[in-house]
């Protein structure tokens, strides 16, 4: 159980890591972080499929610690990530930049 934790937390966080280290670099953040996130990733949007993961990870944490407040909040941030990440695939198939 706390293994799941974990790792439902290194994921959530990590998935971070690439977005701090190019604003780090070019010392500038993006206005709109997701959109410019989700726009400039490689196909399929590996990072965000990573926070999807983590996420779905803390909602089988919370199911094991019977935990409702924790299973309603990362059901509901999976299902927008899962919404998010078809829709960018759905504009790569179309060839829609973002």
């Amino acid at each position: 159980m706390t293994a799941i934790g974990f790792l439902a937390g290194i994921l959530t966080t990590a998935c971070w890591v690439p977005q701090l280290m190019r604003s780090w670099k070019t010392r500038s953040t993006p206005k709109n972080r997701l959109r410019v996130r989700a726009s400039a990733l490689p196909s399929p949007p590996i990072d965000l499929i990573v926070i999807s993961a983590g996420v779905a990870l803390w909602a089988v944490y919370g199911v094991w610690q019977g935990d409702a407040a924790v299973i309603a909040a990362n059901v509901a941030t999976l299902c927008f990530l899962l919404f998010l990440i078809g829709l960018k695939l759905t504009e790569r198939r179309r060839g829609v930049v973002a």
